[in-house]
């Protein structure tokens, strides 16, 4: 126990944008016909009337993430403010929280988990709670806890109440003996880091419950993502957000990646896109659980040059971190995803050149950036 509360204490000190839930609970798990987990018999549930909607009941983890909040808005335009609950263990800001439903919600506390779902009868359930490649690496116990015990939480509830589930996947789930250009959706895969290990763990197990329980579960093999609305968190890609907000602050950006190192990335907008036409694609659709999806592949030197034409006088060094380095070097270069085009029509917008206009249109407000223009 005393180790538990310790992963507890540093869960609140290190999950910054990760939006993880820290707080551990042991419950036991107990296998059952057609549930991974036996309900308790003198278990109390709130039983309401209601109306049926049309719309999903949609509850997100790990919500002050990179993705949590931009999701949270695209599916409240869909299916109304309050069908979307929006969760974190992280105090949210003002913005945030009178922007529609907000909860705080522990993925490592699975009675409370279970009590969220019920109680608000969620239908869909977007699990984005993660510690990212760099800071897990840095607390493999505490990414275990989050990334690996938080999961099974997240499963056994979403097959007890057959919710719809989407787990992110990532580029960090292959490793240096995949195939790197193009990385097909199915090949080998054997990461190095914690991260990528627990991702990989996230798509069997879900595919298994899927083929055992039944459950619905749906997978996407995230690339870079890069967004204006949120400072970087810990990922090996995040260079390609900071060089950004250092171009217009300082005109200085030092890179931790060698000037070559290709990977594929993807502006934040399209990967909304694509995790919603994932999750409402018919079922008899898909003819995988997991799919890779891509947009553009670039490396920092060419996304500087294109930087560069916004910011001419922009600086660009590199100080190569041998850490994020050697993780970049396992990881694939560029995604086959053309079973997502087939299945369920996946087509991305924007080109890297789209990526650094609309960056600027939102942060370029500096007289650099005005000038440039």
């Amino acid at each position: 126990m005393p180790v538990i509360r310790n992963l507890g204490r540093a869960a609140s000190q290190l999950l910054q944008s990760s939006g993880c839930g820290c707080g551990v609970s042991l419950v036991p798990v107990r296998a059952i016909g057609v549930s991974p987990r036996q309900v308790a018999s003198d278990a109390s549930f709130h039983s309401v009337t209601f109306s049926e909607s049309d719309h999903p009941r949609v509850l997100i983890t790990g919500g002050l993430g990179q993705l949590g909040v931009g999701l949270a808005k695209l599916l409240r335009k869909r299916f109304g403010k309050n069908n979307v609950i929006l969760s974190d263990i992280r105090k949210p800001a003002d913005n945030v929280f009178y922007s529609g439903p907000f909860i705080f919600a522990d993925i490592l506390d699975y009675k409370n988990l279970r009590e969220i779902v019920v109680n608000n009868r969620i239908t869909w359930l977007f699990h984005y709670s993660a510690l990212l490649s760099a800071v897990g690496e840095a607390n493999v116990p505490l990414a275990r806890a989050v990334n690996i015990t938080g999961l099974h939480n997240v499963l056994d509830i979403a097959a007890e109440h057959n919710l719809r589930l989407f787990v992110p996947s990532t580029i960090g789930a292959f490793g240096p003996t995949s195939p790197r250009d193009p990385t097909p959706d199915l090949c080998i895969q054997r990461p190095r880091t914690i991260y990528g290990v627990s991702k990989v763990h996230a798509e069997l197990m879900g595919e298994y419950y899927h083929y055992r329980y039944g459950l619905d579960f749906r997978c996407l093999r995230y690339p870079g993502i890069i967004s204006a609305d949120s400072q970087p968190g810990g990922g090996t890609t995040d260079y390609a957000v900071q060089i950004f907000h250092d171009a217009i602050k300082t005109g200085k950006f030092k890179c931790y990646l060698r000037p070559d190192t290709r990977l594929p990335m993807m502006y934040i907008d399209d990967c909304l896109k694509a995790t919603l036409e994932v999750m409402e694609a018919p079922a008899e659709a898909l003819t995988m659980r997991t799919y890779n999806i891509s947009a553009m592949s670039f490396t920092p030197e060419e996304l500087a040059q294109e930087v560069q034409k916004y910011v001419p006088e922009l600086q660009v060094t590199y100080n190569v971190d041998q850490v994020r380095q050697a993780i970049a070097d396992s990881w694939p270069m560029n995604f086959d995803d053309s079973n997502a085009r087939r299945d369920w029509g996946w087509k991305h917008d924007y080109d890297l050149p789209e990526l650094v206009t609309t960056m600027f249109s939102y942060l370029g407000s500096d007289s650099r950036v005005a000038q440039a223009n």
